[in-house]
C-alpha cells in the first residue's frame, strides 16, 4: 500500500509534465523541488527496493523502464510512473496490431490534406542563416518549407542531416557522449497450430533469475549474455484475425547491447535465434520449430541500417535523471530555428504514448504565435523520416 501511494504521487507529478516542452533551463528549475521530494535521484530499482525485500517482487515492480529503453538500475525513479500508468489506465491493444495504428494515422493525414511522399530519403536539412528552410532528398529533389519536423532519431538527424558547423550546441561530441538504450533481438513467427493450453497470456515476460546481473551485462559490460530475459507477445489470444484459422502469431524479443558493443551479429544472429527458440520450445511451446510457417528476425543492425537509429539503439537516449526533460534533445532545436523534433529521442521519451506526446508538444510550439520565428499552422512544413524516408507536406492555407 505504501508503494502504491508513493507511485501514485510520482505518476501524478510525471503526467503533469509529459505534454510540456522543456526548452529553457528555467523550465527544469521549476520542477526540481518535486524531483527532490519524490526522490528522483534514486534508480527505479533502488526506489522499489525500499518497499520490497523479495528479489522476485523487486523485479516485478522495477522492470518497466525496459519498455522504454531504460536500465532499471539507473533509470530515474520518476519512471515508476509507468507501473502506475498501467494500473490506472490498463494496457490497451489496437485490433489489427500496431499496423492498424499506422493505417489510422495515414487516414487522418489524408483527411487533413497532407501529401506523403514515400521512398523519398532525406539527405540534408536545408539551413540558411540559422533557419530551417526545407529538405534535400537523396535524388537531389528539394522541398522548400517554412519549418522542418524530424521524426527520425534525434541523434541520427543531428549527426547525418545537419553539418557540424551549423549545430554548435549539439556537437558530435555532445551527442556521442550521451548514454543510449539497449537494442533488441526480435523474432516474428507464425505457427500452423495453436498453443491455447500453454498457460500463456497476450503479454508474457520471462525474466532470468539473475535479474540485476543480466542488466549489468547488457548495459554496463555490453556483453551478449549467455542467458536471456524475454518478452513473448501472443496477440492472437486477443485478436484471432492476425493468423489463419488454427494458427498463432507471435513475436519474442530479447534486450541486447547496442552496436557500441563488440558483437559480430553476422556470426551470432543465427545461434542466438536458435537458443531463444529452443528455450521457448522446451518450456512453453512444444514442437515449436516443426510448426513454424513464417519467420522474420531483426537485430541491432536493423535499427541502425534500416531505422537510422544511432548505434542501433532501439529506444534512443536512455531515460536517466540527467537525460530526462530539459536534458534530452529539445523538441525545438537550440541550433536551428524552425527545426523541431518528435519521437523517442526527444522529450518526453520512448514508447507510443511518449512519442505521441512529443508530437503534441511540437504542435503547440508551431502554433504558438508569441514564439518569434515560429511558423503559423497554415504554413508549409516538411517532416523528415527514417529510411525509407517519407517527407510529409502540409499545404499552405488555401493550397
Amino acid at each position: 500500500n505504501s508503494f502504491l501511494a508513493n507511485s501514485k504521487e510520482i505518476f501524478s507529478a510525471g503526467m503533469a509534465l509529459i505534454d510540456q516542452p522543456f526548452l529553457q533551463l528555467s523550465d527544469m528549475i521549476g520542477v526540481v523541488p518535486d524531483l527532490i521530494r519524490l526522490q528522483s535521484y534514486r534508480s527505479v530499482y533502488g526506489y522499489v527496493s525500499k518497499f520490497f525485500q523479495d528479489d522476485f517482487l523487486r523485479c516485478c515492480f522495477s522492470f518497466q523502464p525496459l519498455l522504454i529503453g531504460g536500465n532499471p538500475l539507473t533509470a530515474a525513479s520518476i519512471y515508476v510512473l509507468i507501473h502506475y500508468l498501467e494500473r490506472e489506465w490498463g494496457i490497451h491493444y489496437a485490433v489489427g496490431g500496431t499496423g492498424a495504428i499506422i493505417k489510422a494515422f495515414g487516414r487522418l493525414l489524408q483527411e487533413l490534406g497532407v501529401r506523403v511522399h514515400l521512398n523519398a530519403e532525406v539527405d540534408r536539412i536545408l539551413i540558411e542563416q540559422r533557419r530551417a528552410h526545407g529538405v534535400r532528398l537523396k535524388d537531389a529533389t528539394v522541398h522548400r518549407a517554412d519549418g522542418v519536423v524530424s521524426n527520425a532519431d534525434a541523434a541520427w538527424t543531428y549527426l547525418n542531416l545537419i553539418p557540424a558547423h551549423q549545430r554548435p550546441r549539439n556537437s558530435d561530441r555532445r551527442i556521442k557522449s550521451k548514454s543510449y538504450s539497449m537494442s533488441l533481438f526480435v523474432i516474428y513467427f507464425g505457427t500452423k497450430r495453436q498453443y491455447r493450453d500453454a498457460g500463456l497470456a497476450h503479454h508474457n515476460i520471462m525474466m532470468h533469475p539473475d535479474y540485476t546481473g543480466l542488466l549489468r551485462e547488457i548495459f554496463r559490460n555490453k556483453d551478449l549474455p549467455k542467458e536471456f530475459s524475454l518478452y513473448l507477445h501472443m496477440p492472437t489470444l486477443t485478436d484471432p484475425s492476425l493468423a489463419p484459422a488454427g494458427g498463432e502469431a507471435f513475436y519474442v524479443l530479447s534486450p541486447v547491447p547496442h552496436l557500441g558493443a563488440d558483437i559480430d551479429w553476422e556470426r551470432q544472429s543465427q545461434s542466438y535465434r536458435d537458443a531463444i527458440m529452443d528455450f521457448l520450445e522446451q518450456n512453453y511451446l512444444p514442437d515449436l520449430q516443426a510448426n513454424i510457417v513464417a519467420e522474420h528476425r531483426i537485430d541491432p543492425r536493423h535499427f541502425a541500417g534500416t531505422l537510422n537509429s544511432y548505434l542501433g539503439s532501439a529506444f534512443s537516449i536512455q531515460p536517466t535523471l540527467t537525460q530526462s526533460a530539459w536534458f534530452r534533445p529539445h523538441n525545438r532545436s537550440e541550433d536551428v530555428e524552425n527545426l523541431y523534433f518528435v519521437g523517442a529521442g526527444t522529450h518526453p521519451g520512448a514508447g507510443v504514448p511518449g512519442v505521441i506526446s512529443s508530437a503534441k508538444i511540437v504542435d503547440s510550439l508551431i502554433g504558438d504565435p508569441v514564439t518569434e520565428g515560429t511558423p503559423s499552422p497554415s504554413t508549409r512544413l516538411v517532416s523528415t523520416h527514417t529510411a525509407p524516408s517519407a517527407p510529409v507536406e502540409t499545404p499552405p492555407a488555401g493550397g
